[in-house]
């Protein structure tokens, strides 16, 4: 199984599998993670670090290309060094779902990619990633263990200096969990997209709305929350209690400058217990 030589966007296929030659695709994989991206050259850790994830099993990751700020045929290399047990499946549809970028889903991060590649995932089990962060080698492995007996699982995440790609800390700020955090009374709490994994037969009512921002929001940015409170409000989360993502700040969130702040108080309090 072959990725096709690059051509031009009108004669490219809209979707195809990476992996190595007879790799299965119909037996459901054992977990599976979607990706929607701009093709921002942090892509490449992104992959890495799902290549690099242990006792897992068979892991089916999806691609989906929202709008190419990169070359496409640049990422070929890094699947190179995609294990055996992973298949990549890459979809690019030629234009952008999202409003954002000219088409009609409101959501600003990825328009529907989530939800289509949510239902493209030959997984029970699906986990996300932004393109501009990365996992731990045990992320999969701790959602998989957590998800038994509920319908979606979650972990938390560390603040990461976009400069030196550093840890800060941990969020124990808004990807916390149900009940808890910032957003514990407004939202009932929230988690992260980069921090969930759904059971996706038991969550199908959910999927569509990773395309739907909430109600008033101007920014287009929230239908990860909207997703968070359908969970919270109709089905049974299981916690993995440990960070297991790696979250690059972005000056440009509108809730950057309260991250900070929040991360500089934490500073300070572990200062002052040494």
């Amino acid at each position: 199984m072959k990725s096709p030589t690059p051509k031009s966007p009108g004669s490219m296929p809209v979707a195809y599998h990476i992996g190595s030659d007879g790799a299965p695709l119909q037996p459901p994989f054992d977990a599976a993670i979607v990706i929607p991206t701009l093709l921002r050259p942090s892509l490449a850790q992104a992959l890495r670090s799902i290549f690099a994830q242990q006792n897992v099993g068979r892991i089916h990751i999806l691609v989906g290309v929202d709008r190419a700020e990169g070359d496409i045929a640049a990422i070929n290399p890094i699947f190179q060094e995609q294990p055996d047990n992973c298949v990549t499946t890459l979809v690019n549809l030629g234009y952008s779902t999202s409003t954002r970028h000219g088409g009609i889903h409101a959501a600003g991060d990825g328009g529907a990619l989530r939800t289509i590649l949510s239902y493209m995932a030959n997984s029970r089990y699906v986990a996300y990633l932004d393109d501009d962060n990365w996992l731990a080698p045990d992320h999969l492995e701790k959602l998989l263990t957590a998800i038994q007996g509920h319908d979606y699982a979650y972990t938390l995440r560390w603040y990461v200096d976009p400069a030196t790609l550093k840890p800060l800390c941990v969020d124990r700020l808004e990807s916390v969990g149900p009940d808890a955090g910032g957003y514990k009374d407004s939202l009932r709490g929230f988690v992260d997209p980069n921090c969930l994994m759904l059971d996706k037969i038991t969550c199908l009512a959910v999927l569509g709305l990773w395309s739907v921002p909430m109600n008033g929001d101007d920014t287009f940015l929230s239908a990860d929350r909207r997703v968070f409170a359908a969970l919270v409000q109709q089905y049974r989360g299981g916690p993995t209690h440990t960070p297991t993502v790696f979250y690059r700040l972005n000056e440009r969130d509108k809730g950057y400058a309260k991250r900070l702040e929040w991360i500089a108080q934490q500073s300070n309090k572990n200062a002052g217990t040494q």
